[in-house]
Protein backbone atom coordinates (compact mmCIF):
# COMPACT_ATOMS: atom_id res chain seq x y z
CA UNK A 1 0.00 0.00 0.00
CA UNK A 2 3.00 2.32 -0.42
CA UNK A 3 5.77 3.48 1.86
CA UNK A 4 5.86 2.98 5.60
CA UNK A 5 6.97 5.96 7.68
CA UNK A 6 10.40 4.42 8.25
CA UNK A 7 10.80 3.91 4.49
CA UNK A 8 9.69 7.46 3.82
CA UNK A 9 12.22 8.95 6.23
CA UNK A 10 15.08 6.79 4.97
CA UNK A 11 17.53 8.53 2.63
CA UNK A 12 18.62 6.62 -0.47
CA UNK A 13 22.25 7.01 -1.56
CA UNK A 14 23.03 7.23 -5.29
CA UNK A 15 26.58 7.14 -6.65
CA UNK A 16 28.03 10.40 -7.96
CA UNK A 17 31.57 11.48 -8.84
CA UNK A 18 33.47 11.82 -5.59
CA UNK A 19 30.74 10.51 -3.33
CA UNK A 20 27.01 9.86 -3.11
CA UNK A 21 23.88 11.92 -3.63
CA UNK A 22 21.08 11.24 -1.16
CA UNK A 23 17.46 11.41 -2.30
CA UNK A 24 14.09 10.58 -0.73
CA UNK A 25 10.37 10.77 -1.49
CA UNK A 26 9.06 14.30 -1.19
CA UNK A 27 12.45 15.95 -1.75
CA UNK A 28 12.37 17.75 -5.09
CA UNK A 29 15.09 17.95 -7.68
CA UNK A 30 15.72 14.35 -8.67
CA UNK A 31 13.99 12.65 -11.59
CA UNK A 32 12.57 16.06 -12.37
CA UNK A 33 13.00 17.07 -16.04
CA UNK A 34 13.76 20.70 -15.19
CA UNK A 35 16.57 19.72 -12.83
CA UNK A 36 17.75 17.04 -15.27
CA UNK A 37 18.12 19.57 -18.07
CA UNK A 38 19.84 22.02 -15.74
CA UNK A 39 22.25 19.30 -14.62
CA UNK A 40 23.19 18.59 -18.26
CA UNK A 41 23.73 22.28 -19.04
CA UNK A 42 25.50 24.11 -16.20
CA UNK A 43 29.20 24.86 -16.52
CA UNK A 44 31.58 26.50 -14.04
CA UNK A 45 32.19 30.23 -14.26
CA UNK A 46 34.38 32.09 -11.80
CA UNK A 47 35.12 30.97 -8.27
CA UNK A 48 31.85 31.05 -6.33
CA UNK A 49 28.37 29.77 -7.21
CA UNK A 50 24.95 29.93 -5.57
CA UNK A 51 22.01 27.56 -6.09
CA UNK A 52 18.80 29.29 -5.03
CA UNK A 53 16.42 26.33 -5.39
CA UNK A 54 18.62 23.26 -5.07
CA UNK A 55 16.28 20.55 -3.84
CA UNK A 56 18.58 17.55 -3.34
CA UNK A 57 21.36 19.34 -5.25
CA UNK A 58 21.09 17.55 -8.59
CA UNK A 59 20.91 20.63 -10.83
CA UNK A 60 24.15 22.26 -9.63
CA UNK A 61 26.02 19.02 -8.95
CA UNK A 62 28.36 19.40 -11.99
CA UNK A 63 29.82 22.53 -10.36
CA UNK A 64 30.87 20.63 -7.23
CA UNK A 65 34.65 20.39 -6.90
CA UNK A 66 35.18 22.94 -9.68
CA UNK A 67 34.09 26.02 -7.73
CA UNK A 68 32.75 26.83 -4.28
CA UNK A 69 29.02 26.13 -4.34
CA UNK A 70 26.54 27.36 -1.73
CA UNK A 71 22.92 26.24 -1.68
CA UNK A 72 19.97 27.97 -0.01
CA UNK A 73 17.13 25.54 0.69
CA UNK A 74 13.72 25.96 2.34
CA UNK A 75 12.52 22.34 2.48
CA UNK A 76 13.52 20.31 5.51
CA UNK A 77 13.29 17.09 3.46
CA UNK A 78 15.62 18.43 0.76
CA UNK A 79 17.98 19.92 3.35
CA UNK A 80 18.33 16.51 5.00
CA UNK A 81 19.44 15.11 1.63
CA UNK A 82 21.89 17.96 0.97
CA UNK A 83 23.62 17.65 4.32
CA UNK A 84 23.78 13.85 4.10
CA UNK A 85 25.40 14.24 0.66
CA UNK A 86 28.07 16.53 2.10
CA UNK A 87 26.94 19.47 -0.06
CA UNK A 88 27.29 22.95 1.41
CA UNK A 89 23.81 24.24 2.21
CA UNK A 90 21.93 26.36 4.68
CA UNK A 91 18.26 26.75 5.54
CA UNK A 92 17.40 30.13 4.07
CA UNK A 93 15.07 31.92 1.70
CA UNK A 94 16.41 32.96 -1.72
CA UNK A 95 16.43 36.66 -0.86
CA UNK A 96 18.70 36.03 2.12
CA UNK A 97 21.70 35.47 -0.18
CA UNK A 98 24.72 37.73 0.26
CA UNK A 99 24.63 40.61 -2.22
CA UNK A 100 27.23 40.81 -4.99
CA UNK A 101 29.10 37.77 -3.68
CA UNK A 102 28.71 35.25 -6.50
CA UNK A 103 30.09 34.74 -10.00
CA UNK A 104 27.37 32.27 -10.94
CA UNK A 105 23.76 31.72 -9.82
CA UNK A 106 21.70 28.63 -10.64
CA UNK A 107 17.91 28.77 -10.37
CA UNK A 108 15.36 26.10 -11.22
CA UNK A 109 12.25 28.26 -11.37
CA UNK A 110 9.97 27.47 -8.40
CA UNK A 111 6.89 28.01 -10.55
CA UNK A 112 4.65 25.93 -8.29
CA UNK A 113 5.09 28.50 -5.51
CA UNK A 114 3.38 31.36 -7.35
CA UNK A 115 4.52 34.42 -9.23
CA UNK A 116 5.41 36.51 -6.15
CA UNK A 117 7.86 33.90 -4.94
CA UNK A 118 9.40 33.42 -8.40
CA UNK A 119 9.76 37.16 -8.96
CA UNK A 120 11.37 37.65 -5.54
CA UNK A 121 13.75 34.78 -6.37
CA UNK A 122 14.71 36.45 -9.64
CA UNK A 123 15.46 39.74 -7.87
CA UNK A 124 17.44 37.77 -5.28
CA UNK A 125 19.48 36.15 -8.07
CA UNK A 126 20.20 39.55 -9.63
CA UNK A 127 21.26 41.02 -6.29
CA UNK A 128 23.47 38.02 -5.41
CA UNK A 129 25.50 38.25 -8.64
CA UNK A 130 28.53 40.47 -9.04
CA UNK A 131 28.54 42.71 -12.11
CA UNK A 132 29.41 40.52 -15.09
CA UNK A 133 28.28 37.39 -13.27
CA UNK A 134 26.15 34.77 -14.97
CA UNK A 135 22.87 33.04 -14.15
CA UNK A 136 21.39 29.75 -15.34
CA UNK A 137 17.60 29.77 -15.35
CA UNK A 138 15.67 26.52 -15.89
CA UNK A 139 11.96 25.96 -16.23
CA UNK A 140 8.95 24.67 -18.13
CA UNK A 141 7.39 26.77 -20.90
CA UNK A 142 3.99 25.47 -19.77
CA UNK A 143 4.62 26.92 -16.30
CA UNK A 144 5.60 30.46 -17.19
CA UNK A 145 9.22 30.06 -18.33
CA UNK A 146 8.97 32.63 -21.14
CA UNK A 147 7.45 35.24 -18.86
CA UNK A 148 10.02 34.69 -16.13
CA UNK A 149 12.90 34.63 -18.65
CA UNK A 150 11.72 37.99 -19.96
CA UNK A 151 11.67 39.35 -16.39
CA UNK A 152 15.16 37.95 -15.77
CA UNK A 153 16.48 39.75 -18.85
CA UNK A 154 14.90 42.98 -17.62
CA UNK A 155 16.68 42.54 -14.29
CA UNK A 156 20.04 41.33 -15.56
CA UNK A 157 20.58 42.24 -19.19
CA UNK A 158 21.69 39.91 -21.98
CA UNK A 159 20.38 36.35 -22.02
CA UNK A 160 19.50 33.54 -24.38
CA UNK A 161 17.98 30.06 -24.22
CA UNK A 162 20.89 27.64 -24.53
CA UNK A 163 19.10 24.28 -24.24
CA UNK A 164 15.68 22.88 -25.04
CA UNK A 165 14.13 19.47 -24.49
CA UNK A 166 10.41 19.25 -25.11
CA UNK A 167 8.74 22.02 -23.05
CA UNK A 168 11.81 22.41 -20.80
CA UNK A 169 14.28 25.25 -21.17
CA UNK A 170 17.59 26.45 -19.74
CA UNK A 171 18.66 30.05 -20.31
CA UNK A 172 22.03 31.68 -19.61
CA UNK A 173 22.10 35.37 -18.65
CA UNK A 174 24.78 37.90 -17.76
CA UNK A 175 24.44 40.71 -15.23
CA UNK A 176 24.88 44.04 -17.01
CA UNK A 177 23.00 46.43 -14.72
CA UNK A 178 22.48 47.15 -11.05
CA UNK A 179 19.79 45.07 -9.41
CA UNK A 180 16.67 46.70 -7.94
CA UNK A 181 15.71 46.45 -4.27
CA UNK A 182 13.69 43.49 -3.12
CA UNK A 183 9.92 43.83 -3.51
CA UNK A 184 7.77 43.91 -0.35
CA UNK A 185 7.73 40.38 1.01
CA UNK A 186 5.36 40.23 3.99
CA UNK A 187 1.61 40.36 3.47
CA UNK A 188 -1.34 39.96 5.83
CA UNK A 189 -5.01 39.09 5.63
CA UNK A 190 -7.85 38.59 8.08
CA UNK A 191 -10.20 35.63 8.38
CA UNK A 192 -13.05 34.56 10.62
CA UNK A 193 -12.71 30.94 11.75
CA UNK A 194 -15.08 29.22 14.18
CA UNK A 195 -16.63 32.61 14.90
CA UNK A 196 -13.32 34.26 15.82
CA UNK A 197 -11.22 36.83 13.97
CA UNK A 198 -7.61 36.04 13.06
CA UNK A 199 -4.83 37.96 11.34
CA UNK A 200 -2.52 35.83 9.22
CA UNK A 201 0.89 37.11 8.15
CA UNK A 202 2.76 35.32 5.40
CA UNK A 203 5.71 35.40 3.04
CA UNK A 204 5.49 34.61 -0.69
CA UNK A 205 5.23 30.99 -1.72
CA UNK A 206 3.10 29.59 1.10
CA UNK A 207 0.10 27.40 0.35
CA UNK A 208 -3.23 29.26 0.01
CA UNK A 209 -1.69 32.69 0.50
CA UNK A 210 -4.23 35.45 1.08
CA UNK A 211 -7.16 33.29 2.16
CA UNK A 212 -7.88 30.19 4.19
CA UNK A 213 -8.48 27.30 1.83
CA UNK A 214 -11.92 25.65 1.91
CA UNK A 215 -10.52 22.25 2.92
CA UNK A 216 -9.12 23.71 6.14
CA UNK A 217 -12.43 25.44 6.83
CA UNK A 218 -14.28 22.13 6.46
CA UNK A 219 -11.84 20.32 8.75
CA UNK A 220 -12.28 22.96 11.45
CA UNK A 221 -16.06 22.65 11.19
CA UNK A 222 -15.90 18.87 11.53
CA UNK A 223 -13.46 18.96 14.44
CA UNK A 224 -15.51 21.54 16.34
CA UNK A 225 -18.61 19.36 15.97
CA UNK A 226 -16.81 16.18 16.99
CA UNK A 227 -14.57 17.46 19.81
CA UNK A 228 -15.57 20.93 20.96
CA UNK A 229 -13.34 22.24 23.74
CA UNK A 230 -9.63 21.43 23.35
CA UNK A 231 -8.49 22.57 26.79
CA UNK A 232 -6.14 20.03 28.30
CA UNK A 233 -5.64 18.25 24.97
CA UNK A 234 -2.34 17.93 23.11
CA UNK A 235 -2.78 18.57 19.39
CA UNK A 236 -0.46 17.91 16.45
CA UNK A 237 -0.93 19.85 13.19
CA UNK A 238 0.86 17.85 10.47
CA UNK A 239 1.89 20.08 7.55
CA UNK A 240 0.74 23.24 9.28
CA UNK A 241 1.55 25.79 6.56
CA UNK A 242 1.10 29.36 7.77
CA UNK A 243 -1.25 28.22 10.53
CA UNK A 244 -4.80 28.09 9.15
CA UNK A 245 -5.47 25.20 11.53
CA UNK A 246 -2.87 25.88 14.22
CA UNK A 247 -4.17 29.30 15.26
CA UNK A 248 -7.86 28.40 15.79
CA UNK A 249 -6.89 25.15 17.53
CA UNK A 250 -4.64 27.11 19.88
CA UNK A 251 -7.45 29.58 20.58
CA UNK A 252 -9.75 26.65 21.41
CA UNK A 253 -7.33 25.83 24.21
CA UNK A 254 -5.28 23.06 22.65
CA UNK A 255 -1.57 22.64 23.42
CA UNK A 256 -0.64 22.67 19.74
CA UNK A 257 2.53 21.44 18.09
CA UNK A 258 2.82 22.42 14.43
CA UNK A 259 5.25 20.68 12.07
CA UNK A 260 5.99 22.01 8.59
CA UNK A 261 8.54 21.19 5.88
CA UNK A 262 8.70 24.65 4.26
CA UNK A 263 10.80 27.32 5.96
CA UNK A 264 8.80 30.26 4.53
CA UNK A 265 5.65 28.71 6.02
CA UNK A 266 7.36 28.15 9.38
CA UNK A 267 8.36 31.83 9.55
CA UNK A 268 4.84 32.85 8.49
CA UNK A 269 3.24 30.67 11.16
CA UNK A 270 5.45 32.10 13.88
CA UNK A 271 4.61 35.65 12.74
CA UNK A 272 0.88 34.84 12.71
CA UNK A 273 1.02 33.43 16.23
CA UNK A 274 2.71 36.62 17.46
CA UNK A 275 0.16 38.80 15.63
CA UNK A 276 -2.69 37.04 17.43
CA UNK A 277 -1.10 36.67 20.85
CA UNK A 278 -1.24 32.87 20.64
CA UNK A 279 1.27 30.17 21.56
CA UNK A 280 2.20 26.90 19.84
CA UNK A 281 5.34 24.87 19.35
CA UNK A 282 6.44 25.31 15.71
CA UNK A 283 8.98 22.89 14.24
CA UNK A 284 10.66 22.82 10.85
CA UNK A 285 10.21 19.14 10.13
CA UNK A 286 10.20 16.51 7.41
CA UNK A 287 6.77 15.14 8.40
CA UNK A 288 7.37 14.15 12.08
CA UNK A 289 11.18 13.76 12.15
CA UNK A 290 11.66 16.85 14.35
CA UNK A 291 9.49 15.37 17.12
CA UNK A 292 11.09 13.47 19.96
CA UNK A 293 10.99 9.68 19.93
CA UNK A 294 7.79 8.37 21.45
CA UNK A 295 6.09 11.80 21.60
CA UNK A 296 2.32 11.34 21.38
CA UNK A 297 -0.81 13.47 20.98
CA UNK A 298 -4.50 13.33 21.86
CA UNK A 299 -5.64 14.84 18.57
CA UNK A 300 -3.88 15.00 15.21
CA UNK A 301 -5.11 17.05 12.26
CA UNK A 302 -3.85 17.32 8.72
CA UNK A 303 -4.66 18.93 5.40
CA UNK A 304 -1.96 16.94 3.59
CA UNK A 305 -0.17 17.94 0.40
CA UNK A 306 -1.06 16.09 -2.79
CA UNK A 307 -0.75 16.44 -6.53
CA UNK A 308 -2.99 14.69 -9.03
CA UNK A 309 -0.95 11.94 -10.63
CA UNK A 310 2.17 12.91 -8.66
CA UNK A 311 3.33 9.77 -6.88
CA UNK A 312 6.04 11.54 -4.89
CA UNK A 313 3.61 14.01 -3.36
CA UNK A 314 1.11 11.24 -2.62
CA UNK A 315 3.92 9.43 -0.82
CA UNK A 316 4.21 12.49 1.42
CA UNK A 317 0.49 12.48 2.17
CA UNK A 318 0.64 8.78 2.99
CA UNK A 319 3.58 9.46 5.31
CA UNK A 320 1.31 11.89 7.18
CA UNK A 321 -1.17 9.08 7.81
CA UNK A 322 1.62 6.76 8.94
CA UNK A 323 2.92 9.47 11.31
CA UNK A 324 -0.56 10.01 12.74
CA UNK A 325 -0.94 6.29 13.41
CA UNK A 326 2.42 6.26 15.18
CA UNK A 327 1.93 9.47 17.19
CA UNK A 328 -1.72 9.20 18.27
CA UNK A 329 -2.29 8.19 21.88
CA UNK A 330 -4.81 5.46 22.75
CA UNK A 331 -8.28 6.96 22.66
CA UNK A 332 -7.07 9.83 20.50
CA UNK A 333 -8.56 11.01 17.22
CA UNK A 334 -7.10 11.74 13.78
CA UNK A 335 -8.81 14.21 11.42
CA UNK A 336 -7.84 14.31 7.73
CA UNK A 337 -9.32 16.46 4.97
CA UNK A 338 -8.81 15.54 1.32
CA UNK A 339 -10.25 15.68 -2.16
CA UNK A 340 -12.99 13.06 -2.53
CA UNK A 341 -11.15 11.17 -5.29
CA UNK A 342 -8.09 10.47 -3.10
CA UNK A 343 -8.54 7.03 -1.56
CA UNK A 344 -7.29 7.39 2.00
CA UNK A 345 -10.04 5.13 3.34
CA UNK A 346 -8.17 1.81 2.77
CA UNK A 347 -5.08 3.22 4.45
CA UNK A 348 -7.07 4.41 7.47
CA UNK A 349 -8.79 1.05 7.64
CA UNK A 350 -5.45 -0.73 7.60
CA UNK A 351 -3.65 1.56 10.06
CA UNK A 352 -6.48 2.29 12.52
CA UNK A 353 -8.86 -0.64 12.04
CA UNK A 354 -11.66 1.65 10.95
CA UNK A 355 -12.74 5.22 10.18
CA UNK A 356 -15.80 7.34 9.58
CA UNK A 357 -16.61 10.14 7.17
CA UNK A 358 -17.63 13.26 9.07
CA UNK A 359 -18.39 15.73 6.26
CA UNK A 360 -18.42 15.67 2.46
CA UNK A 361 -18.78 18.78 0.33
CA UNK A 362 -16.15 19.98 -2.11
CA UNK A 363 -13.76 18.05 0.16
CA UNK A 364 -14.21 15.20 2.63
CA UNK A 365 -13.21 14.99 6.28
CA UNK A 366 -12.25 11.54 7.53
CA UNK A 367 -11.88 10.57 11.18
CA UNK A 368 -10.05 7.62 12.73
CA UNK A 369 -9.67 6.77 16.43
CA UNK A 370 -6.84 4.91 18.12
CA UNK A 371 -8.05 1.61 19.56
CA UNK A 372 -11.64 2.53 18.88
CA UNK A 373 -11.77 5.49 21.26
CA UNK A 374 -13.11 8.97 20.65
CA UNK A 375 -11.12 12.16 21.27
Amino acid sequence: MGLTLAEYHRLTPLPRPGGVLYVKPGARGFRDPVYDLLQKTVEPYGQKALDLNPGVGWGSLPLEGKMAVERLETSRAAFRCLTASGLKARLALPWEAEEGAYDLVVLALPAGRGSRYVEASLVAAARALRMGGRAYLAGDKNKGFERYFKEARRLLGYGEVVRREGPYRVALLEKEREAPPLPPLWQAFQAHLLGQAFTFRHLPGVFSAGKVDPASLLLLEALKGEVGDLRGRSVLDLGAGYGALTLPLARLGGAVTAVEDDWASVLSLKASLRANGLRASVLHSDVDEALTEGEGFDIIVTNPPFHVGGAVILDVAQAFVEAAAARLRPGGGFFLVANPFLKYEPLLEARFGGFKTLLVREYKVLFAAKEGGKP
